[in-house]
């Protein structure tokens, strides 16, 4: 009888090597693949490469290097912003994870000008890419592809925004314009419709 591997989230499993690849439940951080679930390793060989996966029934998802996040800004300062992630690749969290984004990660062009509170605000919802691993606690993200920034947000008076462009969105109450990175794919789904 084959012995079972139990993993848990964020567990190193193996070196990452030419006869070793990804699998679903997993994620690679350096040159090692690290487990994304809680659940049984599973090797599936195939022809000249063995597919390292983790296999779960409950399906546990915790944010890996590469994935897109929904996440909620909290705090802001001005050089980075704080938030909770509350979903991976669509799928929604048991727990938060708290993330922040760098000034120098919110997008790719003309970073020296960038000015925090001109592209976020305390509970705007963003999409946002998680980045290599540094801190155990806190994950880095970036908002720096077009598709990445504020999907929804309300202005200081508390009403629902439209976006006007890739960096300003309107109050749909009052008319207010703010300054927001706006994520592409919002500005697509608005266009035309005003």
């Amino acid at each position: 009888m084959e012995k079972k591997i139990i993993c848990i989230p964020g567990q190193r499993l193996c070196r990452l090597d030419p006869s070793y690849t990804l699998g679903k439940g997993t994620y690679k951080r350096q040159e090692y693949i690290f487990s994304s679930l809680a659940g049984i390793v599973n090797i599936d060989k195939r022809e000249n490469i063995s597919v390292i996966e983790v296999l779960s029934k409950d399906q546990t998802i915790v944010p890996a290097p590469g994935n897109i996040v929904t996440a909620m800004i909290t705090t802001l300062n001005q050089d980075m912003c704080k938030c909770l992630i509350t979903s991976v690749s669509g799928h929604e969290l048991n727990e938060t994870y708290r993330g922040s984004i760098r000034k120098q990660d919110v997008r790719t062009k003309e970073i020296d000008k960038i000015e925090m509170l001109q592209c976020f605000r305390p509970g705007d919802i963003i999409l946002a890419k998680i980045l290599p691993m540094t801190e155990a606690h806190t994950f880095k993200l970036t908002t720096a592809e077009n598709e990445l920034g504020v999907v929804i947000a309300c202005s200081e008076y508390g009403h629902p925004m439209i976006p006007l462009s890739w960096t300003e969105m309107q109050c749909t109450k009052t008319g207010t314009v703010e300054c927001r990175k706006v994520a592409k794919i919002v500005q697509e789904n608005f266009k035309g419709s005003f």
